[in-house]
């Protein structure tokens, strides 16, 4: 090879590896993260032979991509978020009562299975009078066992970020969990609990 190949070759070099980044540049520059505000909340319902209880979720957090004004967009009932991940400790979850923790944690099998995780597959979304509305499509890993599921939420413009609220009735024994018992079993929790959220995200 001639000096003067080799020296095109240098020079060409830099200029083929900047037209391999520029692609990648544009798509993260055609992104943004949000992230879930201390406010946020995720809670579960449920009912016993006796009386009803609620499970609060004691940590929440979540990872989620986002279009550029992404907040914006799903109000005006458009897609301007790509990925959710949201992740849930299941030991710290709080149902008010030490004794129902300790059941509660025990039908979830926390100690094989320490975290409840929902990933997004897609979702769709339509502009309302007040707030737009849709459903969420993606997986639930719950007590080791992992489903396809559909959960219809509701968003809308708040403090300058996204509220993104809703209610999935969850049958624990679709995850292969035994609902808790107290008291040598008089006192059953029923299959069946709502789990509620109350997210607020912001860019």
């Amino acid at each position: 090879m001639s000096v003067y190949s080799r020296l095109n070759t240098r020079r060409a070099l830099p200029i083929f590896a900047l037209s391999l980044a520029l692609p990648a540049l544009a798509w993260t520059s055609s992104r943004e993260s949000l992230t879930l505000q201390p406010e946020s909340k995720l809670w579960v319902e449920g009912t016993s032979t006796i009386r009803s209880f609620t499970c609060k979720a004691g940590d929440l957090s979540a990872v989620i991509e986002a279009s550029p004004n992404a907040v914006a967009q799903v109000v005006a009932g458009e897609k301007g978020i790509r990925t959710v991940k949201v992740t849930v400790p299941a030991e710290k979850l709080e149902c008010g009562n030490g004794t129902m923790n300790d059941h509660m944690r025990k039908a979830l099998k926390v100690e094989a299975n320490p975290t409840i995780v929902f990933k997004l597959s897609g979702y769709d979304v339509a502009k309302g009078p007040a707030s737009s509305t849709g459903t969420l499509n993606g997986t639930l890993t719950l007590g080791g066992v992992q489903k396809t599921i559909a959960i219809p939420a509701e968003g809308r413009s708040d403090a300058g970020g996204l509220r993104v609220t809703g209610t999935y009735t969850l049958k624990m024994t679709d995850y292969d969990l035994t609902p808790p018992s107290l008291m040598f079993g008089r006192i059953k929790v029923r299959e069946s609990v709502n789990v509620k959220f109350d997210l607020l995200l912001k860019s």
